[in-house]
């Protein structure tokens, strides 16, 4: 059974940082993009950010691009660390995995992130 497991995530105050970790299990996930989304209440789902499967190329949505850094060590796990926090990054963010942008076959159960003044 494909899982993704998300963790890292916590209660931080603005200004701060935290790192997301998602562990991939079930099947190998070489060829494949592996990304992170948010969702904040009443908000639709957000692109945060997306690594190629040899992570040589990246990719960030624009009101986290400079702040936060996706990284992936092999096929399986990758990371999110995200720097500069504010309250507007509080959302549970969900790892996913695919072949192809904006395509995602496998998705987490989410790891909630929460950013206070």
């Amino acid at each position: 059974q494909v899982q993704l497991v998300e963790s890292g995530g916590g209660l931080v105050q603005a200004g701060g940082s935290l790192r997301l970790s998602c562990a991939a299990s079930g099947r190998t996930f070489s060829g494949y993009i592996m990304a992170w989304f948010r969702q904040a209440p009443g908000k639709e789902r957000e692109f945060v950010a997306r690594i190629s499967w040899r992570g040589s190329s990246t990719f960030y949505g624009d009101s986290v691009k400079g702040r936060f850094a996706i990284s992936r060590n092999n096929a399986n796990t990758v990371y999110l660390q995200m720097n500069s926090l504010t309250p507007e990054d509080t959302a549970v963010y969900y790892c996913a995995a695919g072949s192809a942008h904006p395509t995602y076959h496998y998705w987490g159960q989410g790891t909630q992130v929460t950013i206070s003044l």
